[in-house]
């Protein structure tokens, strides 16, 4: 790709955050610091390679109350960019020699994540030419070639040559290529005629017999997938083990068209080279990998030498070669984790992010604060974004055949409930009005098959009728809003 190109096909900070804009609401401040973290990644790509190494990523503390969008930005962020992204719960990762999973896990979840996206990609380059493959064999199951007559074993042969000397210099000669017999000429005009009608569709639902092959896993990638294993203890066991396994197949009766899809899978498969897909997997995953981590504030505080909290600073301390830059051993190869982006993100209630080790402080070198949501914020949340929850609602109850009409003051009531219940229970931000939409829905959503046609005006009478027993009675808003 030319640098023209790249530069054409490159997001400036101004689009990012207006693609950001499209999902999430406010937090403008987190939305220009990601921006500018992604598209100092593109920059780092056009410095000299003398230089381009040393420029390593500035890592993002997001620091805000729970629901207020930190995970949100971080994943529609790893979506614009078309990167690699994993999410991680810091709470999870034990210091080694607990129990529990080794903080080097997050790499191997993010090369997996990437040898996924690199497959999905060359699958797509050759689906056409599998698909094309794929016809040829399905139409050899639907009209099978005459047989061929079978040749003399390598043991004759060469008993032949031993009883015939100078015979071998003859046979040596190339000989022409014969000319197909009229049983195979009439095969082939059967196979195009099958041909015209398959990719017409009128051949799909017609019964087929394929045969499927079931590859043998080693039992060793059961016991890697347990707690207490990782992956890397038997990096390729898979690949050392597998050609010795025997391929397990079966006969499978199916329509045409099912059987297309699965020769097109099988053919596809044929054709994948997996060491380039390791290749680019790996270097995609060191050069635009996102890892997001999520709680880092409760494994924040020093000081504790006893019960829960024993672990917090030693899993700390395995964080840091992680963020700083290491080499992490996979199954698909080692992993340099130098130029991979850390988010990291936690509401911080009870601890502070002084409270992290300072050298983990200084690996996260840009700060973010992100701002409780208002209510002017809900009724924005609940209409703006593309994926709105009016929007989800009215779609799912339209294929019951019941219309939502949303009003001014009912989606203004909906936000102020919700503000209100955060503030007399916990806060949890827009994850709040997933909980009073539902509620204020509830009845309609189980009525609807029976009231097909009808429409449904949803305005601030009609959410304070469905609440009404539930707000007036503090206990019982805690437990069900």
């Amino acid at each position: 790709m030319s640098s023209e190109a790249a530069i054409a096909q490159e997001l400036t900070p101004e689009q990012i955050v207006a693609a950001l804009d499209r999902f999430i609401v406010g937090q403008d401040a987190a939305k220009r610091a990601v921006a500018v973290a992604l598209r100092n990644r593109y920059r780092r790509r056009l410095v000299p390679e003398p230089l381009r190494d040393e420029i390593v990523p500035k890592n993002i503390l997001m620091v805000g109350p729970t629901g207020v969008g930190k995970t949100e930005i971080a994943r529609r962020l790893a979506g614009l960019a078309n990167a690699p992204f994993v999410k991680v719960e810091a709470t999870k990762y034990t210091e080694v020699g607990y129990v529990g999973r080794d903080v080097e896990s997050m790499v191997r979840d993010l090369v997996e994540t990437s040898v996924r996206m690199v497959t999905e990609e060359h699958l797509t380059r050759v689906r056409d030419r599998a698909r094309e493959l794929a016809k040829d064999r399905l139409l050899e199951l639907m009209q099978p070639g005459p047989r061929k007559p079978r040749g003399a074993s390598p043991l004759q042969a060469l008993f032949e040559r031993m009883s015939h000397p100078g015979s071998g210099e003859q046979q040596a000669a190339p000989a022409e290529e014969p000319e197909p017999s009229e049983e195979e000429q009439r095969i082939k005009r059967i196979r195009e005629r099958l041909r015209s009608r398959l990719e017409e569709g009128s051949l799909d639902d017609r019964e087929v017999e394929v045969t499927v092959e079931e590859s043998s896993r080693p039992i060793m990638e059961v016991l890697s997938s347990q707690a207490g294993f990782e992956e890397v203890s038997f990096p390729n066991l898979g690949d050392v083990l597998g050609p010795m396994l025997p391929q397990r197949k079966k006969r499978k009766k199916t329509t045409a068209k099912e059987a297309l899809d699965l020769l097109t899978e099988q053919e596809a498969q044929n054709l994948l080279d997996t060491d380039e897909i390791k290749r680019e997997a790996v270097g995609r995953a060191e050069q635009n990998g996102i890892i997001f981590i999520d709680e880092i504030d409760k494994i924040a505080g020093r000081g504790s030498t006893h019960g829960p909290d024993v672990s917090r600073e030693g899993v700390q301390r395995d964080v840091l070669p992680i963020v700083e830059g290491c080499t992490v051993q996979t199954k698909h190869g080692s992993v340099k984790t130098d130029h991979i982006l850390f988010i990291a993100a936690g509401a911080f209630h009870t601890t502070k992010p002084a409270d992290l080790i300072p050298e983990l402080q200084g690996r996260l070198p840009i700060r973010v604060e992100l701002e409780s949501l208002s209510e002017d914020d809900f009724v924005r949340i609940l209409t703006e974004p593309e994926n709105a929850l009016v929007l989800q609602a009215s779609e799912l109850l339209k294929t019951e055949g019941v219309a939502l009409d949303f009003t001014v003051d009912g989606l203004r009531e909906i936000a102020h409930i919700a503000q209100e219940v955060n503030e007399r229970t916990e806060n949890i931000g827009a994850r709040r009005l997933h909980t009073v939409m539902e509620r204020v829905l509830e009845e309609v959503s189980f009525q609807a098959p029976s009231r097909s046609g009808e429409t449904v005006v949803v305005d601030a009478d009609y959410v304070r009728s469905r609440l009404s027993d539930v707000l007036a009675d503090d206990e019982l808003a805690r437990y069900i809003l």
